[in-house]
């Protein structure tokens, strides 16, 4: 069932917007070389803590840390540990929190210390892909409209999307229905309606799509190597243009490459 948000939900859970995404900026800007994914884990901890919220994730289907880290070649939900930064990689950044009572989600990759410029141009058309979907959810659009978009424009750029994560609908619990996948599926496709908040992730690999899961139960890993991004926001359907829960003032301010 997807559960539409009152008045009084969406002001709820802008709060826990503006909360996952200072914490997801304060992260991001904490990363640097020598740094572990363990010290990187704790730090996001704190802050969430700092802002009276909890951690989305810890505990989730036995999920072990307080967000997911994953470095170059993962994918998704990696597991924080002894694991250090290097200059020129590139780690992906997955914030969720639980405050009052609503989650905010969101995500981004960033290069630790600099990175080549093919890692550079991944994580731009991956953020651009993102905002090529925020841009479709639109009353009287369908949920394939984000996905194809998605999709169009990573290909277009020579790159493949994740099949086997999806975006979701967010609330008062982290996963709910409508499920949004980057790529176009053939599935029957919910109308968006107002009220509908959505959390929109493409992840997108430099070779071919295909993951898998190492031998921790978590990290997803891309199946030839290469290096994989990540971003999501937090998205509200409105009567008109798509609200951003999770924007920032720097995201306010960015446009594609």
């Amino acid at each position: 069932m997807i559960i539409l948000k009152s008045g009084q939900d969406l002001e709820a859970m802008r709060q826990a917007c503006r909360v996952a995404s200072r914490v997801l900026r304060e992260v991001a800007a904490h990363v640097r070389p020598g740094l572990t994914t363990g010290e990187l884990d704790a730090f996001a901890a704190a802050r969430i803590k700092h802002y009276g919220g909890r951690s989305a994730f810890l505990g989730y289907r036995r999920y072990p840390c307080h967000i997911c880290i994953s470095v170059n070649d993962e994918v998704v939900h990696g597991l924080a540990g002894r694991r250090l930064l290097a200059f020129g990689d590139i780690v992906s950044l997955d914030v969720g929190v639980l405050y009052r009572g609503f989650v905010g989600d969101n995500a981004l990759t960033v290069a630790v210390g600099g990175c080549s410029v093919e890692a550079q141009r991944l994580m731009d058309v991956t953020r651009a892909a993102l905002h090529e979907g925020i841009a479709r959810a639109r009353p009287g659009n369908r949920v394939v409209d984000i996905s194809r978009a998605i999709q169009t424009y990573v290909e277009g750029h020579g790159y493949s999307v994740v099949r086997e994560f999806v975006g979701h609908g967010v609330g008062r619990s982290v996963h709910e229905q409508p499920e949004v996948p980057n790529f176009v599926d053939g599935k029957p496709s919910p109308k968006l309606r107002p009220g509908m908040t959505l959390a929109i992730e493409p992840m997108v690999n430099a070779g071919r799509a295909g993951v898998r899961v190492l031998s921790d139960g978590w990290t997803a890993v891309t199946e030839d190597g290469s290096l994989s991004a990540h971003f999501e926001h937090t998205v509200l359907v409105t009567e008109n243009e798509p609200e951003i829960l999770t924007c920032s003032e720097a995201e306010a301010g960015w446009s594609k490459p």
